[in-house]
């Protein structure tokens, strides 16, 4: 009898592609298991309950600040002493920055890192010789008319706390409060600076829209922070391929960026749970994360893929260009209620951008949310 794994994943070759083609290749692993994926927008993604998914899919790809709350009310089962404990060994062992312990929690491993991510910059190498190294750079490219910059909430928000960190102060580290008041200022300040000389749109676009604009024509060169798809920098994908960079230098470097990424997690309601921590732990195995799933149009979660001649050579080296920006990634704060917490900030600080709220006023409602949301 075939058992028949059901999985959910996000609406992109990134997302949906490379899981698709893994599974294909699965059938040649183990012939008696199929896994059927389904995907879901990107916002659904970020924003859909898991309780209402694990009543229904098995495998589920989800973004690492979910896990708290689903491990607390025993959505997901536990990867580690479920009979794979060297391979989690070995992948802890093979982490992107802090990607592998993102899906930690109370002390057990609740997801793998299957694909790493965070805010890095992105620039087109046949209009410009090399991505600005710092903000002043920045700036004076944008004052050029060249820059974009994906600004929507989640992404404005995104922003704030890279910038910050870059800078030296890493966010919702004090109790009760989001950011000391001078270093909120002096990130908010920056981004007002950049938000006038980027289109007016930009406080509407996320990362995709963004880069397929930064592909399209020769008017756009760059872009300072947004969530990188190794798929523009592959030949062929759109008009344009992108290069990309570690993230403009601050005060600290190129640390602090806000990490991303996605992780692939096993439903607690599954009826096959040997077959999908099985097929959990091969998709995130560094043979198949080099060579399938990445060739599906995954961006692999695997240090060994983004070591590879191959996947570098495939992507104007994506992976080895960004590289430090992911070592030194911030990691959001372990709470259940963090992912409420960013919805509702994440539209405020977009306001602030648009004249709707003065720095001051922005500062107070944020560590007033971060009180509510993360001392509970």
């Amino acid at each position: 009898m075939t058992v028949v794994l059901r999985g959910i994943t996000w609406e992109h070759a990134r997302g949906y592609g490379s899981v698709v083609a893994a599974a294909e290749a699965y059938r040649e692993v183990a012939q008696d298991v199929e896994v059927r994926w389904e995907y879901r927008s990107l916002l659904a993604f970020g924003d859909q309950p898991l309780d209402e998914l694990v009543e229904h899919y098995d495998l589920l790809v989800i973004d690492h600040p979910h896990i708290p709350f689903a491990a607390e009310r025993g959505l997901l089962l536990p990867l580690d002493g479920a009979g794979h404990d060297d391979e989690l060994a070995v992948l802890a062992s093979q982490s992107v920055g802090v990607s592998h312990t993102s899906y930690r929690h109370l002390g057990r491993q609740w997801g793998l890192a299957t694909d790493a991510a965070a805010q890095v910059a992105a620039w087109r190498p046949d209009l410009i010789d090399a991505p600005p190294r710092d903000w002043d750079e920045v700036l004076e490219l944008a004052g050029e008319g060249r820059v974009l910059w994906p600004a929507k909430p989640v992404d404005a928000f995104s922003s704030l706390v890279t910038i910050a960190a870059s800078h030296g102060t890493g966010p919702m580290r004090e109790p009760g409060r989001f950011l000391p008041r001078e270093a909120a200022r002096d990130a908010l300040s920056l981004m007002r600076r950049l938000a006038a000389l980027v289109p007016p749109g930009d406080l509407t676009a996320n990362p995709i829209e963004v880069s397929d604009r930064l592909a399209s024509g020769d008017r756009y060169a760059y872009s300072p922070l947004l969530f990188g798809y190794t798929n523009y920098a592959r030949e062929g994908f759109r008009e344009n391929r992108l290069a990309y960079a570690d993230i403009p230098a601050g005060s600290a470097g190129v640390s602090g960026s806000l990490l991303g990424g996605a992780g692939i997690a096993v439903s607690a309601r599954t009826r096959y749970p040997a077959e999908a921590v099985a097929h959990a732990f091969w998709l995130d195995s560094a043979a198949v994360q080099e060579g399938v799933y990445f060739d599906g149009g995954g961006q692999p979660g695997n240090a060994v893929a983004w070591e590879s001649e191959r996947t570098n050579a495939l992507t104007l080296d994506f992976f080895r260009g960004t590289r430090a920006t992911l070592e030194g990634a911030y990691l959001r704060p372990r709470h259940p209620d963090y992912p409420e917490l960013q919805n509702e900030v994440g539209v405020l600080v977009t306001d602030a951008l648009r004249g709707k709220l003065t720095d001051d006023e922005l500062i107070a409602r944020l560590d007033e949310a971060t009180a509510r949301h993360l001392e509970s």
